[in-house]
């Protein structure tokens, strides 16, 4: 397929800058891939489309405040470092992108404040780097200065200031283990309240971690999807989800729901010979468009997505791109509220 068959118009007043209040209160969005129907509801109301045995799967990475502002040594230059990727926490290694990327280069000092600072050890990319950070104290001492000094990283497509806020807002109530640059935004409209229920009629809510990278901001920037690479990003799946799912898969019964794109990438990469679940650690960087054989995920709980974007594309794979795209259509007539701070679906 191509990039341009998945393009669609919306106002821009349909993007949310911030979530509904509480988090549960937003729309759902019910698409029945079987039916071809949809059904507007409040995702309050999630509760009513599981069982008892049903199998929902949630990524626990925790969002850190990846933006940090400083000072360039000897020029005083005002930069911005965002990082991406801790790569070695003994030496203080860090994948990151900086701006301006033609005044940052290899030997550069930057200065965060008077305890933070770093040096550029080696190009990546036209905008990536690795710098070694330099600071006094413990790597928790070090992830805590970082917390004090950077700024929640909002996609790109909300246009306020960042409030201090948003380190709460852009976060799941799943968040547990430390690595995202962004954060799993399905996951984003559950609340205490809401999984009580659910477990009250014994559905098995069930982690893995990805850790999601500035990739997923990333635009497709070839019209050919066959030749698009995805950024790899790093994943964990315990043995007791593995356990959960596959007992739901071999039951016929009962179903595996997958929270959000970054799950449903997850189990997508990591099958068993006979095509179960498979637990450990691992990369992947598997794209998923249209035509695709899922093999886990029997439904999605998702947002709405970007046009064009590689979260769109895995979507119209798994609902079908026809009806998808139809769907799409009726979200923006029914003024739905749209991507990272918007509305939900569930495609079962």
């Amino acid at each position: 397929m191509k990039r341009s068959e998945f393009k669609y118009d919306f106002p821009k007043e349909l993007t949310a800058e911030y979530p509904a209040e509480p988090r549960d209160s937003c729309r759902l969005m019910v698409v029945d891939r079987a039916e071809q129907t949809v059904d507007h509801r409040t995702f309050t109301d999630l509760p009513e489309y599981f069982n008892a045995g049903d199998v929902m799967i949630v990524n626990n990475t925790k969002v850190y405040p990846a933006r940090l502002f400083g000072n360039k040594q000897k020029t005083d230059a005002k930069i911005e470092v965002f990082l991406l990727r801790e790569l070695n926490p003994e030496s203080r290694l860090w994948d990151v992108m900086v701006d301006p990327a033609r005044k940052i280069r290899i030997g550069n000092k930057l200065y965060f404040d008077d305890e933070l600072t770093a040096e550029v050890i080696d190009n990546t990319t036209s905008r990536g780097r690795t710098i070694r950070f330099r600071f006094e104290g413990t790597n928790e001492d070090l992830y805590a200065k970082i917390r004090e000094l950077g700024e929640t990283p909002l996609p790109p497509y909300i246009k306020r200031d960042v409030e201090p806020d948003d380190r709460d807002r852009y976060q799941t109530i799943f968040a547990e283990h430390r690595g995202a640059v962004a954060a799993p935004t399905a996951g984003l409209h559950f609340t205490d309240r809401l999984l009580d229920e659910l477990r009250a009629k014994g559905v098995h809510i069930v982690p893995i971690t990805l850790h999601v990278g500035a990739g997923t901001f990333r635009p497709v920037g070839v019209e050919d999807l066959t030749k698009h690479r995805m950024d790899s990003e790093e994943y964990t799946i315990p043995e007791d989800t593995a356990e959960k799912v596959n007992k739901a898969l071999r039951s016929k019964e009962n179903t595996v729901t997958a929270v959000g794109t970054t799950v449903v990438r997850t189990i997508e990469s990591s099958l068993s010979v006979d095509e179960m679940l498979k637990a450990g650690s691992s990369w992947t960087d598997l794209f998923i468009y249209p035509p695709h054989e899922f093999k886990i995920t029997d439904r999605l709980i998702t947002n709405f997505h970007r046009p064009e974007s590689t979260l769109l594309m895995m979507v119209s794979a798994f609902g079908g791109y026809d009806f998808m795209m139809d769907v799409y259509e009726q979200a923006v007539e029914e003024e739905y509220r749209l991507f990272s701070f918007g509305d939900a679906m569930i495609i079962k």
